[in-house]
């Protein structure tokens, strides 16, 4: 049975009547269609109305639901409700909610708003081309269709390659670009195995598919299996799509990565979106790093992924200064499972699997490879009817599930480890199924060490909103930047977790070969999902202020961002059992703010020069050095006296050695004015633990936008011991409650 939300309808004659949402189980209907049941239901209401409420109307059936749920949506009072309880083959009676019409729903937690701001009509009507290096994109989805697009910009230099199931009328006035890259796979790998992937740039995989609509997508109806339902689109839904499929069945090769990226800075993009990365290395040694580089000097704005290796420190990738590096963290919605065991405890899980309870089972929870649910590993004669328990690893967590089911498994508790906390991934199992976190997972195993006849039951509650939020992903990867330890990355957070998009109707949603099952929307987490959020701001940015470097939109988003959660506590990680404060190694500035961004004050500027120096900084090779900047490029003298971190960058990353009892940094940084005229700018402090700093000057007026002023920080290290794992604070300049131009510091000891 499949959740879903319907319009509140309410009564003119009685506050007291709400529509409900009913679920019925199906397999107690007495009569030869559900219609006709459910409308035999209605009338035994009416009958229980007639003698006991005489206040209410009588119920209304307002829609009866065959394919979504097993059940009805009808008006009916409390009391109502209460007489329905009563009858057989009831399961539960939702209240509807009154919902505006918004994305599903990552926009608007971000607080886009239609015809507000960001999304205001004149400047969604310029035109900004977003290009996507990811595994390709289904060209006729709902998504990409060019229903009153305007005409192609002249500017565009791109095609739209054929290959595989893949025309040249495929592309349209939405997606003006479509290309394939498979040179370097193909050489590592072999050929392309046709039956199982496109030669071409149509997608197999989803991934793209997903990526490209988040950032740019139309706004269109969305759901899966009737949950997370609304109007999705992409977060800067007008742009036009350029995609530059370099990802395949087994991977990215850097070579058709960096080809990719080479061909979109030809063909005109104005934003480049890569949700891929390997692990973190030398900028020289980086395809990416270096590829991004040419396309910032071109003017186009680039945002990575950070990686899915957290909650490990120094794991963090795409770390090159002049990348819009992107973490993930949830969003306010949820999708509950709730797990009740048979000694009463009970626990809050997650999961897409909608369907009726699964009442208390029996419970299984096997050794060694069986805890894993590695396929093979489960006995049917053990297993079969009952609930198993999967510990995470290994395998993936669907897989997991398809292998309880071939072995006659009722359903399936995916416990977490201590290394995964609190992390709640939705998925779309082909069976009863609730992930569960450490806490949970632990009481479980003590539970069935407590009981010879250990149960449990699995309730699907769907969709929920209103869930603290923004919370910092254990999977995503976090500082300090191995390869540069005076850069703090990520840079930002942005929404990644359970999130939906578009997708391919030729891929299930789990990728399972043995799931039938097609979608046109899925939830996909990992910061491959909060990436192209970023990258569509970027574009959103760029059509507000379309002079502004990529650096400056950098800025703008990082300086802007926000700590706080939707309850104004400190944003927390949920890699952690306790409650724990995330820190700057997660959420780097903290998660974007689109609105505020937009009017940031202050930016800290950087051209692809000051990068250079920066690089020099590195003391990089003359070879080195040409792979960014030109063959016969040399260093300034001026470079010899710089340090790494004097780069222009909006955050502050100190290092102090260990062993010293003298510790002093001292970093430059310069701001240019955006705002209003005539501001004077106080700063503000939140000092690090252990770590005095002082500002020179503490006090900046601007007369004018575009006047530039530059300050000095010493940071000081107190007597006493070091700080284990790093220490934070904030350093803002404020103008009344206009501005605050906030940078986070983060201090380590090496």
């Amino acid at each position: 049975m499949l959740m879903f939300i319907f319009i509140v309808t309410p009564s003119n004659a009685s506050m007291n009547m709400q529509t409900y949402i009913v679920h019925m189980d199906r397999t107690k209907m007495t009569t030869t269609t559900s219609d006709r049941w459910y409308k035999s239901v209605i009338e035994s209401v009416n009958e229980l109305f007639d003698q006991e409420d005489h206040e209410s109307e009588k119920p209304e059936l307002v829609h009866v639901y065959k394919t979504a749920i097993s059940g009805f949506a009808a008006k009916l009072s409390t009391k109502q409700v209460e007489s329905l309880k009563r009858l057989d083959g009831f399961i539960s009676a939702t209240p509807d909610e009154m919902l505006a019409l918004h994305t599903t729903h990552s926009p608007q937690f971000l607080g886009l708003e239609p015809g507000k701001g960001l999304w205001s009509g004149s400047n969604l009507e310029s035109d900004v081309i977003i290009g996507v290096v990811d595994s390709g994109i289904w060209p006729e989805h709902v998504s990409f269709n060019d229903i009153g697009t305007s005409p192609v910009p002249s500017k565009w230099k791109g095609e739209c390659e054929e290959g595989t199931k893949f025309s040249k009328s495929n592309c349209n006035k939405k997606l003006i670009g479509a290309r394939a890259f498979f040179e370097g796979y193909e050489a590592a790998v072999g050929k392309i195995n046709e039956t199982e992937d496109y030669r071409s740039a149509r997608d197999a995989e989803g991934h793209g598919t997903h990526t490209a609509s988040t950032a740019a997508g139309n706004l269109a109806h969305a759901s899966i299996f009737g949950l997370a339902k609304g109007l999705a689109g992409g977060v800067r839904y007008t742009s036009r799509i350029a995609v530059y499929k370099a990802c395949w069945s087994q991977g990215c090769a850097s070579s058709d990565i960096l080809a990719a990226i080479d061909q979109a800075i030809a063909d005109g993009v104005d934003v480049l979106s890569l949700s891929l990365g390997g692990s973190a290395k030398p900028y020289h040694s980086d395809l990416i790093a270096i590829g991004a580089f040419q396309a910032i000097k071109n003017g186009i704005s680039v945002s990575c992924s950070a990686g899915n290796s957290g909650p490990s420190s120094s794991t963090v990738s795409n770390t090159a200064p002049w990348i819009m590096t992107v973490g993930a963290s949830y969003l306010d919605r949820s999708f509950e499972a709730i797990v009740e065991l048979g000694d009463r405890q009970i626990f809050e899980g997650s999961s897409l699997y909608i369907g009726k309870v699964l009442k208390q089972l029996p419970l299984f929870y096997g050794d060694l490879r069986a805890a894993f649910c590695i396929d093979g590993s489960l006995k049917k004669n053990l297993v079969k009817g009952k609930i198993v328990i999967c510990q995470r690893g290994i395998t993936s967590r669907a897989e997991k599930g398809e292998v309880v089911k071939s072995a006659g498994g009722a359903g399936m508790l995916l416990i977490n480890s201590v290394n995964e906390g609190e992390e709640l991934f939705a998925d779309a199992h082909v069976l009863p199924a609730s992930t569960l976190g450490a806490i949970a997972g632990k009481a479980i195993k003590a539970y069935l060490n407590s009981t010879n006849k250990p149960t449990a039951s699995i309730t699907f509650k769907g969709t929920v909103y209103g869930k603290p939020a923004p919370l910092m992903a254990a999977f995503s990867s976090r500082g300090p930047n191995r390869v540069g330890l005076d850069l703090l990355k990520p840079d930002v957070t942005a929404p990644g977790m359970n999130i939906l998009a578009a997708w391919p109707p030729s891929t299930s949603p789990t990728q399972l070969k043995s799931d039938k099952r097609t979608v046109l929307f899925n939830i996909a987490s990992g910061t491959s999902m909060s990436c192209p959020h970023v990258s569509g701001l970027a574009a959103l940015l760029k059509s507000v202020h379309k002079d502004w470097s990529p650096a400056a939109i950098k800025s703008a988003l990082m300086t802007t961002a926000y700590v706080h959660d939707n309850s104004n506590q400190h944003i927390l990680d949920v890699a952690f059992s306790t409650p724990t404060n995330a820190t700057p190694f997660s959420y780097g500035s903290g998660h974007v703010d689109p609105q505020k961004a937009s009017d940031p004050g202050l930016i800290y500027d950087i051209t692809p020069q000051d990068y250079q120096n920066y690089l020099c900084t590195l003391n990089y090779s003359a070879s080195d050095m040409a792979l960014f900047a030109g063959d016969g490029f040399k260093c300034p003298k001026a470079s010899s006296t710089m340090e790494p971190g004097d780069l222009n960058y909006p955050t502050f990353a100190v290092n102090f050695k260990k062993n010293s009892k003298s510790n002093i940094v001292t970093l430059k940084r310069t701001v240019t004015h955006v705002g209003i005229p005539n501001v004077t700018y106080t700063v503000q402090m939140t000092e690090p633990d252990r770590v005095s700093v002082m500002v020179e000057p503490q006090v900046l007026r601007f007369k004018k936008p575009g006047e530039k002023l530059s300050y000095k920080v010493t940071f000081m290290q107190k007597e006493g011991f070091m700080v284990q794992g790093g220490s934070f604070g904030v350093l803002e300049w404020v103008y009344l409650n206009m501005y605050h131009v906030r940078s986070s510091i983060a201090v380590t000891w090496i």
